[in-house]
């Protein structure tokens, strides 16, 4: 039985009693009623993710160390199997090695970032709300001095606090990380879908994302295990979503070349888009004479005069970064003042 059932008229209960002179003169423990509730009953999912970030932090410090000992034994820092760059000629057996050294590591460490938001929706989220109304435990809080907005709020800024720190911490490791393993000479770049989904802000903004839908989720629906369910519907929907609009949320820039050049971008730039330009200016996609008998004719035909590569450069990375941020977290925004409107109307 959840600890809510101890609580007394003042919000506190005897879980929240006197020990060895720790209650506060108002009748408090040191967290403040609900909020040491809240942390008594989500204490081990905390504690594993504060121990996540620790480990994650320490872990991704021997891995840079070792990376970056090996890049620079090797001098392909910038490098890559295919580059442009005239420094790094001769240098492909050391990044392939490199890559079967470490890319596995730094693949798992990314998919334990993106992974996180799902299980903090999952693990936290879901149950949160859900747990109280499907145990009934939450008339009991409801029947004593506690309102009902101000229950919610204690049920949801704690985690969120918590979820904030820690996945802050975390992200900032790993961008410390990427700043010696990341792009061109592990292969895994900033625009791949799991580079692009922890690095900087995007992994802390899905994580709220997902506490928030399952908040809003338990509160609507009222059980746990369907609560979980649309919880992790939303979380693989929504990053889907915004995957297939993010290269539009800036400009995107465009190159051409001329009919005698190498159509061939920076190895960091994220190709979205390419085909054959017209002396008039038109752009023609790629597959234009694909079912021609004779392709050259068929470009001769269409007047092509050389092909064209649309892209978002590396310096757009964090900006699209930031946008998208900013977009999840308007939407968590928008799901907490619903989930805080729903209670309003039941409770009044």
């Amino acid at each position: 039985m959840t600890t809510t059932a101890h609580l007394g008229a003042n919000g506190a209960g005897s879980a929240a009693s006197d020990r060895g002179g720790a209650r506060e003169p108002d009748g408090r423990g040191r967290l403040g009623g609900l909020a040491w509730l809240v942390w008594r009953q989500h204490r081990l999912f905390f504690g594993v993710l504060l121990a996540a970030v620790a480990g994650g932090a320490v872990w991704c410090a021997v891995l840079r160390g070792r990376a970056a000992g090996f890049i620079a034994a090797h001098h392909i820092d910038g490098c890559s199997l295919i580059s442009l760059v005239p420094r790094c000629d001769g240098t492909q057996e050391a990044v392939t090695t490199f890559r079967n050294t470490y890319g596995s590591d730094l693949q798992l460490a990314e998919m334990g970032l993106l992974l996180l938001p799902v299980l903090i929706g999952l693990f936290l989220g879901a149950p949160l709300i859900a747990r109280e109304l499907e145990a009934g435990t939450d008339k009991l809080v409801l029947t004593q001095s506690v309102g009902p907005l101000r229950w919610l709020a204690a049920k949801t800024a704690l985690p969120a606090l918590v979820v904030l720190t820690a996945t802050t911490a975390l992200s900032a490791v790993f961008a410390w990380l990427w700043q010696v393993i990341g792009d061109e000479v592990s292969g895994s770049y900033w625009y791949s879908t799991l580079g692009f989904a922890v690095l900087g802000p995007v992994p802390v903004a899905y994580s709220l994302l997902a506490l928030a839908v399952g908040v809003l989720a338990g509160l609507l629906l009222r059980r746990t295990v369907l609560t979980m369910g649309v919880t992790l519907g939303a979380m693989v929907l929504v990053p889907f979503a915004l995957k297939q609009l993010r290269p539009y949320l800036m400009p995107i820039e465009s190159a051409e070349f001329g009919p005698k050049e190498s159509a061939q971008l920076p190895d960091n730039a994220w190709l979205v888009g390419q085909g054959y330009y017209t002396r008039a200016g038109d752009h023609l996609s790629m597959e234009v004479c694909d079912s021609a008998r004779n392709y050259e004719s068929c470009l001769r035909g269409h007047h092509a005069a050389g092909q064209y590569m649309d892209y978002q450069p590396v310096s757009h990375h964090w900006p699209l970064a930031w946008i998208e941020s900013g977009i999840v977290l308007a939407l968590a925004a928008v799901l907490t003042v619903i989930a805080f409107r729903v209670m309003r109307r039941r409770h009044g």
